[in-house]
């Protein structure tokens, strides 16, 4: 995702339009565009086919227009509801996160170092292996400080999110079975605990439910005709002066759809992306800070320091 600080600089955010990968691709389109309008008005004017075109057809364009501008409208704001509906899910994975840490740490024993520096390990991978998991798969080798038994037993599961969620539950179970935690404790862990998988499950849905595909072709199919054709009006009437508000006008439908189209699924890599990433490295520094967990820490080093 472009970092940037809204309303502060703006000629100077215009002057790095290129840093954006939608905007060259736009741009490309648009001098195509240009060149097609140059190479259509040099046509007409040379074989004077100008008398063959109605005068009154820039009414029929201009009402086309007004159709295509209201179907880019639903399509930018259904596409922007996915990428904020996507930002809330995030937003609330890192509020229960770091409750769930808070509730560990002022609940379990105050020695009981193993299990802090535990949950902050399997929240983090947790975090990471989400991330991964929304775009094309989990590797194991971004995951953090994981046992030998971890990477043989992740290296098994399709759904390694829902393997990690597992692990917490059965972490604060096992707690509770050797009577660290009590019923009405083990309470207050579920909300935190149980919105892992609710997340996760949501942000599944966004990713996996795009845009009804004809919806999609439609839209492209529209905007590419309409701009195909709109020389045919403009050139009699501007004549070569017609390249640049056509170049104009296929800029601003053309990049609608385009940044509709990548925004719509916003856990990729693309420019304008949710930065999951940075949010998942935000959620592992605040958990082992609350937990009062080194991330330096070994788990082999723990776990024999608790057998010890």
């Amino acid at each position: 995702m472009i970092i940037y600080e809204p309303n502060k600089f703006f000629f100077g955010d215009l002057l790095h339009w290129a840093k954006s990968s939608v905007m060259v691709r736009i741009m490309k389109g648009v001098f195509g565009m240009g060149l097609f309008t140059a190479a259509f008005a040099f046509v007409l004017s040379y074989f004077h086919f100008e008398e063959y075109i109605p005068d009154n057809l820039g009414t029929v364009f201009s009402f086309l227009g007004v159709v295509l501008s209201i179907l880019l409208v639903f399509r930018t704001n259904s596409a922007y509801d996915r990428w904020w509906e996507g930002r809330k899910h995030w937003g609330n994975l890192v509020n229960n996160c770091r409750n769930l840490a808070i509730v560990t740490h002022t609940t379990l024993p105050k020695d009981d170092y193993y299990n802090r520096h535990r949950l902050a390990v399997l929240i983090s991978n947790f975090c990471i292996a989400m991330k991964d998991h929304l775009r094309s798969g989990v590797k194991l080798e971004a995951l953090i400080q994981l046992s030998d038994n971890d990477k043989e037993e992740y290296s098994r599961k399709s759904h390694l999110p829902n393997f990690i969620a597992y692990q917490v539950h059965q972490l604060l179970m096992d707690a509770r079975n050797r009577g660290e935690l009590s019923d009405i404790e083990l309470l207050n862990f579920k909300p935190h605990t149980q919105s892992l998988l609710d997340i996760l499950g949501a942000c599944e849905r966004i990713k996996k439910t795009p845009i009804p595909f004809s919806y999609e072709i439609f839209i492209k199919s529209f905007v590419l005709v309409y701009s195909f054709l709109l020389p045919i009006t403009l050139v009699p009437l501007f004549g070569y002066m017609a390249i640049p508000i056509v170049m104009l006008v296929f800029f601003a439908f053309m990049g609608l759809e385009m940044m509709a189209a990548e925004i719509e699924n916003p856990f990729g890599l693309d420019d304008n992306d949710l930065p999951t990433g940075q949010i998942a490295k935000t959620i592992s520094d605040n958990v082992f800070e609350l937990l009062e967990a080194s991330k330096q820490t070994v788990i082999e080093e723990v776990l024999y320091e608790k057998v010890n």
